[in-house]
């Protein structure tokens, strides 16, 4: 799955870091990255200068991260909420991890490995085909198996609100303010069957049964195009430590 999962999860533009960058008004030295997976935040943000100590709980996924970035990337085999909270950075990012983590005492133990002043930053990109009529050809083929493939958000807040999760819990936070939500323009052009191959990444779809998983590939496949176009914007929360 981490060989999978690097090969045909699409990376992050630059354009992301410097949205964060903007944010803080200032000069990002360290950063603390939750459940870095196989390092395709990790790069843009180490790319850009900052030290980055890349935590990911799956050796598998560590491993390919290591393949990809330069040595001085520290990285921690752990959970988020094992990770010890000696040290306070200046930048916390999760990208696309976030929703993974447990919420009881998620924005304290996040505010611990912020330092005060510092900054949080979650994203993700929930990628789709960005013509619609594919999308519902490729919506109506997997119905059978799966009748909805995004992640529903942790606390049921509703997609039509102009704020969304986490920024809806940083709000009620103590330990946050400046609360932000920005989109990131991006869009990808790939083969079909790279295309399934991300799906095959994709959690609704990875906890199906095999044989439904298949099928539900199969059909898909069968009314796409040999090349898609895909609607990657970035949806990015930010917010400020007390």
């Amino acid at each position: 799955m981490a060989e999978t999962y690097e090969r045909f999860r699409p990376g992050y533009p630059a354009g992301l870091f410097e949205v964060v960058r903007s944010y803080a008004g200032e000069a990002i030295g360290t950063a603390l990255e939750v459940g870095a997976g196989t390092g395709k935040a990790t790069r843009v943000f180490a790319g850009a200068g900052v030290a980055v100590t890349a935590s990911e709980p799956d050796a598998a996924m560590l491993g390919e991260l290591r393949k990809h970035l330069p040595a001085d990337v520290v990285t921690v085999q752990a959970a988020f909420e094992e990770l010890p909270l000696e040290t306070a950075y200046d930048l916390v990012y999760s990208a696309a991890a976030l929703h993974w983590t447990k919420p009881e005492g998620r924005w304290e133990r996040m505010a611990a490995l912020v330092r005060p002043g510092g900054v949080f930053a979650s994203f993700g990109a929930p990628i789709q085909l960005a013509d619609p009529a594919l999308r519902e050809a490729a919506r109506a083929a997997r119905a059978p198996y799966l009748a909805d493939d995004g992640v529903p958000s942790p606390d049921g807040t509703s997609a039509d609100l102009p704020m969304q999760w986490p920024g809806t819990e940083l709000e009620q936070s103590e330990w946050f303010t400046d609360v932000r939500q920005e989109i990131v323009e991006h869009r990808l052009t790939m083969s079909s069957d790279d295309y399934i191959g991300h799906l095959s990444t994709v959690s609704a779809y990875v906890l199906l049964t095999e044989a439904d998983r298949n099928e539900a590939f199969r059909l898909v496949r069968a009314v796409l195009p040999d090349t898609v176009e895909l609607d990657a914007q970035i949806h990015v929360h930010l917010a400020r430590r007390v």
